[in-house]
């Protein structure tokens, strides 16, 4: 890749988390204020980013059709979307579907708590696969060599005092998700947010994995627990729509 096109991905992908100036962005990339000027501008030129009127950078409308055009390409969005909804009538909390595609794991369907309460993730947003239930529903299913693959470059941020910060740590975690077939988070990426996961295994193997969240002072681990018949089912007749 070379470094203009890296770049300008690098610049989205800041863009995405937070709307910035142009003078926020140079100081962030070791830019000249004029150089970074002439990047937003190509990037607004193709519809990627758009400026607001007090200054900031925002991802544009082109680029925010496009992210959508290609999640509904992806087969386990489509397969898991109906059976998302109706397991959400019954258990009513935050309901997520996440997909591997290549070595990353994402979100690609999300149903909100009935109750209004709001969780971190986006579709289309990167999992943290080592302190997600998603992520170590997946990595469970995973050989070895796979495994490594998805988590190569991981930084292991201790977002909070129950997060894995080692490998062996995880593996240690995963042989014990292996061995009961669901995976959780205990308030590993957030203090107050746990969440119960089971892998979605197609012909070919692992294809994502289903997971129920709630808060933490409303349903504990073992609650959520007594779900998983319930997500396991969802997920063999995700797999069976996805082929």
């Amino acid at each position: 890749m070379s470094q203009s096109v890296r770049r300008a991905a690098l610049i989205v992908d800041s863009i995405a988390g937070q709307p910035k100036t142009v003078s926020e962005l140079a100081a962030e990339f070791g830019l000249h204020r004029s150089t970074m000027f002439r990047e937003l501008q190509t990037l607004e030129d193709v519809g990627y980013v758009r400026r607001r009127a007090d200054g900031c950078y925002v991802l544009a409308f082109h680029l925010v059709s496009l992210a959508q055009t290609a999640l509904e390409n992806l087969d386990l969005r489509t397969a898991a979307a109906p059976h998302l909804r109706e397991l959400h009538e019954v258990v009513g909390n935050t309901l997520h579907a996440a997909a591997l595609i290549d070595d990353t794991i994402v979100y690609v369907d999300k149903v909100e708590d009935q109750g209004g309460v709001r969780m971190y993730s986006r579709i289309g947003s990167r999992v943290l696969p080592y302190c997600t239930g998603v992520g170590k529903a997946i990595l469970a299913d995973l050989d070895e060599r796979r495994r490594d693959t998805v988590l190569a470059g991981t930084e292991w941020t201790p977002f909070t005092a129950r997060t894995l910060t080692s490998r062996a740590a995880l593996d240690a975690e995963l042989d014990r998700v292996s061995a009961r077939g669901w995976a959780a988070d205990d308030a590993e990426f957030e203090d107050f947010v746990n969440c119960v996961a089971v892998p979605i295994r197609g012909a070919m193997g692992v294809l994502g994995a289903l997971s129920l969240t709630a808060i933490r002072m409303v349903h504990d681990v073992d609650e959520l627990a007594l779900r998983i018949p319930l997500l396991q089912r969802a997920a063999d007749r995700i797999a069976r729509d996805a082929g």
